[in-house]
């Protein structure tokens, strides 16, 4: 019997073992047939570990699919959260550009053109320099420009712009976000590009003409004059600039009969009556005025082309500090155009000087400058041709000061713009809807000050940025500004 005895006491913790690693087992390959009342581990767990799923899997709980698209959701969010946009860093940025062609060189070096700089494509401000790796690099420092950064990289003029693989243009660029999260404490991004090709790797690629040369041939419908003045701002050769007088069918007969024509002054004047190779078109000016007057469509009219300074069209168009680095020169061009420009036109040629028959106009930051000479020299100028007025561009509060401190404006005026200014896909993109937006903000302050009847805006569907979108709309604002006389 003690033997008996002796011999349960010694098995029985064999035995317990044995059943707790059976029962064990049991649970792992079956958990949903353990008994019902275990508790979750972790206080408030649930099904989802509320404390933590480590614990849920301790005690043989699978970790359900919720914890880990949870996990994975809040993952993302950390990420999202962390993803900004590089202008909006205090510290600034970096933009490193991989030129693979090779063509990029010290004489021919990268430039970027884009909303900050009024798409100028060979601002000096906005060259890129090498680097030892054949890179080509431009640290910008903290970003106040405004909430718009859309550009291109060109070498110095947009016939060299850059290209894709297939030699057709890219709509414009945008600066990716970047995670600050995996940045030290002031360390600026480095953001990479690659640019395919440039321009004048086209086949039809021709080395473009200077479109200020004094003797370089013109190809301009009708009769036109060209004229020396004296005094341009900015460093401009021999301190002289050469403009284009256009003179309107009939022009001769009506000056032996006494007549006085209105007169329309227009900036950019390069890209006005013939295209050149280094812009993408022409305003068609001379043909469009030429074929409207004979048709009877506007009145006869004289248009002056008056050509930008070049590399320092960005300055002399500006007249608020709303670009980085560009100190508003406006008031200097303005000046010039007043004393030199006018006075030598009305002189030589019988045009009217009554403001409302006198018309001043461009595109982008030509159309800015316009409205700024009406401002200062109402007496001067009362009609405006506005086209792409580039109230965007930089910095909007600066421009919107700028509109409200305006104390005279158009006594008539045409104001254009297309829906897709920013070349950006959709035309709901919310570039091109305030860039739309703007303009026809600028269309309702002219109503305001002038009366409604004094102003029109046309909104173009899906016409960008440039020379043949404003080319379209030519008839419309000459109609609108110079009608055929009743």
């Amino acid at each position: 019997m003690k033997r008996f005895l002796l011999t349960i006491f010694l098995m029985t913790p064999i035995i317990a073992v044995a059943s707790l690693m059976y029962y064990f087992a049991l649970g792992v390959a079956n958990p949903d047939k353990q008994i019902a009342h275990v508790p979750r581990v972790g206080a408030g767990a649930g099904t989802t570990g509320g404390a933590n799923a480590i614990g849920e899997l301790i005690a043989g709980h699978k970790a359900t699919g919720e914890t880990r698209e949870a996990a994975a959701e809040a993952k993302a969010n950390e990420a999202a959260a962390d993803m900004v946009k590089p202008e909006s860093l205090p510290q600034g940025f970096v933009i490193v550009v991989d030129d693979p062609s090779k063509l990029a060189s010290l004489t021919s070096p990268i430039y970027i053109a884009g909303t900050f700089n009024g798409w100028s494509a060979g601002d000096t401000k906005f060259k890129l320099t090498p680097q030892s790796d054949m890179r080509w690099r431009i640290e910008f420092p903290k970003w106040t420009g405004g909430s718009e950064f859309n550009f291109k990289f060109t070498r110095g003029s947009w016939e060299l712009e850059e290209l894709k693989e297939d030699l057709t243009p890219p709509t414009n660029r945008a600066l990716p976000l970047v995670d600050a999260s995996k940045l030290a404490p002031g360390e600026k991004p480095v953001i990479e590009f690659t640019v395919p090709r440039w321009g004048d790797q086209k086949p039809d690629y021709k080395k473009p003409e200077d479109a200020n040369d004094s003797y370089a041939p013109k190809q301009i419908t009708g009769d036109y004059r060209r004229m020396q003045v004296a005094g341009a701002p900015f460093g401009q050769a021999n301190a002289q600039r050469e403009l284009t007088v256009w003179l309107p069918p009939g022009y001769e007969a009506g000056v032996k009969a006494g007549k006085k024509f209105p007169v329309l002054y227009l900036f950019d004047g390069q890209n006005l009556f013939q295209k050149h190779s280094g812009v993408p078109d022409e305003w068609r000016v001379d043909e469009t005025a030429s074929e409207m007057i004979k048709a009877g469509k506007i009145e006869p009219l004289v248009i002056v082309g008056i050509p930008n300074a070049g590399a320092a069209r960005i300055r002399e168009y500006m007249p608020v500090k709303a670009l980085p680095n560009v100190e508003p020169g406006a008031s200097e061009f303005i000046a010039w155009l007043a004393d030199e420009v006018v006075p030598r036109v009305q002189s030589l040629f019988a045009v009217e000087s009554d403001p409302s028959r006198v018309g001043v106009g461009g595109s982008s930051l030509g159309a800015v400058i316009a409205l700024e000479a009406i401002n200062q020299h109402p007496e001067l100028f009362g009609l405006a041709l506005l086209e792409s007025p580039a109230l965007r561009a930089g910095n909007p509060d600066a421009w919107n000061t700028w509109l409200k401190q305006l104390q005279h404006w158009p006594k008539r005026a045409f104001v254009g713009v297309g829906t897709r200014e920013l070349e950006k896909e959709p035309a709901t993109d919310p570039d091109n809807v305030a860039y739309v937006q703007s303009a026809i903000a600028l269309q309702a302050f002219i109503s305001t000050h002038s009366g409604l009847q004094a102003s029109k805006v046309m909104v173009q569907p899906d016409a960008v940025h440039n020379e043949t979108a404003w080319a379209n709309r030519l008839p419309d604002a000459l109609q609108f500004l110079f009608p055929p006389a009743k």
